[in-house]
């Protein structure tokens, strides 16, 4: 299994010392047999899901992503915020007729933030969806 390591390191300026650090460890395979089916698919994906307040009604948020990949069971996007694991989102799928876009439920799967943009917790991050049927 192949591994790609990634590590950031901020330095300040004026006294040399290290403000902070975040690195990435993520695996990468070679065997690319389960994700064969993936396609490229860089286009804004609005969405919404419903996030629970301190009252018992609860709100629905609306916002858009960055689509990176789509296969028949799920899609990788771009978000600046990170859902919850397990988290049920309605995404407009993008069809083959521009004007057109389905609407799929798909649960949150993963999350990672990449190791660039703000400190707090603040995105980007990368979120695996998988469909639901």
């Amino acid at each position: 299994m192949l591994h790609l390591e990634l590590t950031l390191k901020h330095s300040n300026l004026e006294g040399g010392g290290n403000v902070g650090q975040n690195e990435w460890d993520w695996p990468i395979t070679t065997d690319f047999q389960k994700h064969n089916e993936r396609v490229a698919l860089l286009r804004p994906i609005p969405y919404e899901m419903t996030i629970l307040v301190d009252d018992p009604s609860a709100s629905v948020h609306r916002g858009k992503a960055l689509s990176v990949n789509i296969s028949s069971g799920g899609m990788l996007i771009l978000m600046d915020q990170v859902p919850a694991i397990e988290q049920v989102m309605k995404v407009y799928v993008p069809t083959p007729i521009s004007v057109a876009e389905t609407p799929t439920l798909a649960e949150v799967r993963w999350t990672r933030k990449l190791p660039f943009g703000r400190n707090n917790s603040a995105g980007p991050y990368f979120v695996g969806l998988k469909f639901m049927f």
